[in-house]
């Protein structure tokens, strides 16, 4: 296993079970469950995500609706057909449980590439916003493609990166529900997980960069701070 790409994508989540654990995959005859959990803001609002866990780690434990879940693990992405078209689906996927005391409940770090040009805009309040597409490296050779959104300063930062750029940062795991139009008349009501970033930066391929020191994964702040 290659150890920078486990630096590189980093999660720590504390929550309350909301849906029974489903079937998701199997792998090398290990079974993998998800469901979702609450996650709780400072604001008062909760973001509502998808996990993923070893049949291994639920047998071991007491993961039931209504229990709290406290994990590190990664963010991942994958592909999945739906209506024949191919959709970009997000998970928590889980590799320890670990005690919850004095952690932030949600908190991730991410090392990757922007791999699709990010898109400034401002909304009718006048508030900065960046929407990004990072490729992380994950082991084997394989990538995961994270969606990120930057406020304020860090947007006016993101709108000058360009494709194959470098970039570290930090935040929280967000849910986000929005409407899709069918047709004419007919609308559905989707949800959108996506990284919001608090901490951004961008550095060279060759520069010597430690994602653990620069972003502490348990010392984020819960909330991203007013656009500046």
């Amino acid at each position: 296993m290659d150890h920078n790409t486990e630096k590189n994508n980093k999660v720590y989540i504390m929550g309350e079970i909301v849906t029974e654990a489903t079937f998701s995959h199997e792998v090398y005859g290990e079974g993998f469950y998800e469901f979702y959990v609450k996650v709780m803001r400072l604001s008062g609002q909760a973001d509502i995500l998808p996990v993923t866990v070893s049949e291994r780690l639920i047998k071991g434990s007491d993961l039931k609706v209504g229990s709290m879940l406290s994990a590190v693990g990664q963010f991942r992405s994958y592909n999945k057909l739906e209506g024949g078209r191919s959709r970009l689906m997000l998970t928590v996927f889980v590799r320890e449980l670990v005690d919850p005391e004095g952690r932030n409940p949600n908190g991730i770090v991410l090392s990757g590439y922007i791999c699709k040009p990010p898109v400034y805009r401002t909304t009718p309040f006048n508030r900065e916003i960046a929407d990004l597409l990072l490729a992380v490296n994950r082991a084997y050779n394989k990538s995961d493609y994270i969606p990120c959104i930057a406020w304020g300063r860090n947007a006016r930062f993101v709108q000058n990166l360009k494709v194959g750029d470098r970039v570290a940062l930090s935040g929280r795991i967000q849910s986000r529900e929005y409407q899709k139009r069918l047709s004419e008349t007919e609308t559905v009501t989707m949800t959108a997980y996506e990284v919001s970033i608090s901490k951004l930066a961008a550095f060279d391929e060759g520069e010597n960069f430690d994602v653990d020191e620069s972003f502490d994964l348990y010392a984020l702040p819960q909330e991203v701070p007013p656009a500046q």
